[in-house]
């Protein structure tokens, strides 16, 4: 029955049922050949959702929404245009730190991308960068998104294992920091390779105290997030309701840009995207608890364990078999499957699952920008009305970049796990 199982599971994948669904199918099929209840499969997919913790899922959701439709996307961006925009490549630049700041509030790379990219793309495009190039570091930029705290794939990979949300959040920090000084190194790289355009003079103090001024609600809605988490003062639900109420009194009150209208559409776009994500956690549970049931997590172990017990190799094995699945699965779909079967290899070899769930974040999150899945790609170069080849060509570097970073995290524990010893102790 274990092959009907995964053989059913590819075949929806491949004629384009959504993850979700090939799930529920595959592991029913899985019920029915076996023979049993029909109700333990309802009960193992309530069993999923039972908590609290996925509640700041729609939390974040909604709080990365209200930030777009509140006014203080355009406002960060503002703000980061005016620190960079004298440098050559200034708005690519700014697009990277826009990611960054705009990552500490939704959680979602995709959610970067349409904001952030549907304010930059035709901005950058109208200043004279190409389009492509355009979307390439826009598509880029957004995988920080589920890198630095809040991290819905993080919140996931917590949920799923029993590990500290709060020391996850922490060990993504400074991936992220990488993350972003690598593209943007890369953006200054090209932008000066191509002659593409800064502005004519230095922002003065004054500007960028204004543009300051004007986006410190957003900032402040970020620190927030990360000083509560983070010391202890707020669960990850709690801090996600807390960045709600503070976007809406935000949105309403000091830049009155979220009307009623407003706020429905916001709500109807988060119920949306808050759905199709528990439906999925839902039904993986419902596959990963066949999966224990037929012991796969421990003849994986066992199969890797027999092929070598070096770390350091089961590592490079487990991030090329990571990079492969992010290409064609969904991220979160594939931390819901994969994180405590692979979990339960490196933790013999010695390797901290702190360290190892950004590992797995990390390696999946890149395939959100690479073919054939990848929505931020295809999100952004819809934006750009470009070809998909011509992005594709564009994304290479900073594909590279990403993959640097990845071994650094990989191979150099301090830069997770050190963090989280140096902020919240053993």
């Amino acid at each position: 029955m274990v092959a009907i199982l995964f053989i059913s599971f590819l075949v929806c994948l491949s004629i384009g049922v959504p993850v979700a669904f090939s799930l529920a199918i595959s592991s029913l099929l899985y019920f029915i050949g076996s023979g049993m209840p029909l109700t333990i499969y309802t009960q193992r997919f309530f069993s999923g959702l039972d908590s609290f913790t996925l509640l700041c899922i729609p939390g974040f959701v909604l709080a990365g929404n209200l930030m777009n439709f509140g006014g203080i996307t355009e406002r960060l961006i503002k703000f980061c245009n005016k620190l960079v925009g004298h440098i050559t490549g200034g708005l690519a630049i700014a697009n990277v730190v826009a990611s960054m700041l705009f990552a500490g509030i939704s959680g979602t790379a995709l959610a970067d991308t349409v904001s952030v990219g549907g304010v930059l793309i035709p901005a950058m495009k109208k200043e004279g960068y190409d389009a492509d190039f355009s979307a390439a570091i826009t598509a880029a930029s957004s995988c920080v998104g589920p890198i630095i705290p809040p991290s819905v794939p993080m919140i996931m990979a917590a949920t799923l294992t029993g590990l500290s949300v709060s020391k996850l959040f922490v060990a993504g920090i400074l991936p992220g920091v990488l993350m972003g000084g690598g593209m943007i190194l890369v953006s200054i790289i090209i932008s000066k390779k191509r002659h593409y355009p800064k502005a004519e003079q230095r922002a003065t103090i004054r500007e960028i105290l204004s543009t300051g001024k004007e986006s410190f609600w957003a900032i402040l809605m970020t620190l927030i997030i990360l000083l509560g988490i983070v010391g202890g003062i707020v669960t990850p639900t709690e801090a996600s309701i807390l960045a709600v109420v503070y976007g809406v009194l935000v949105g309403i009150f000091i830049y009155k840009e979220l009307t009623i209208k407003r706020m429905l559409e916001c709500m109807r776009q988060t119920v949306v995207s808050s759905a199709a994500i528990m439906a999925l956690v839902g039904f993986a549970n419902i596959f990963a608890y066949i999966l224990t049931k037929e012991q796969i997590p421990q003849m994986v172990a066992d199969a890797m364990l027999r092929l070598t017990t070096n770390k350091y190799i089961i590592l490079l094995l487990i991030n090329l078999l990571l990079v492969f699945v992010g290409m064609f699965m969904e991220t979160i779909a594939a931390i819901l499957i994969l994180f405590p079967v692979l979990l339960g290899v490196v933790t013999q070899v010695g390797v901290d699952p702190i360290q190892f769930g950004v590992i797995v974040v990390l390696n999946l999150v890149i395939g959100l920008c690479t073919p054939p899945v990848g929505v931020c790609l295809f999100a952004a170069t819809n934006i750009a009305e470009e070809k998909l080849t011509n992005v594709i060509k564009e994304l290479a570097p900073f594909i590279a970049s990403n993959f640097i970073v990845l071994a650094i995290v990989t191979y150099i524990p301090a830069v997770t796990i050190g963090i989280v010893k140096l902020i919240m102790g053993n």
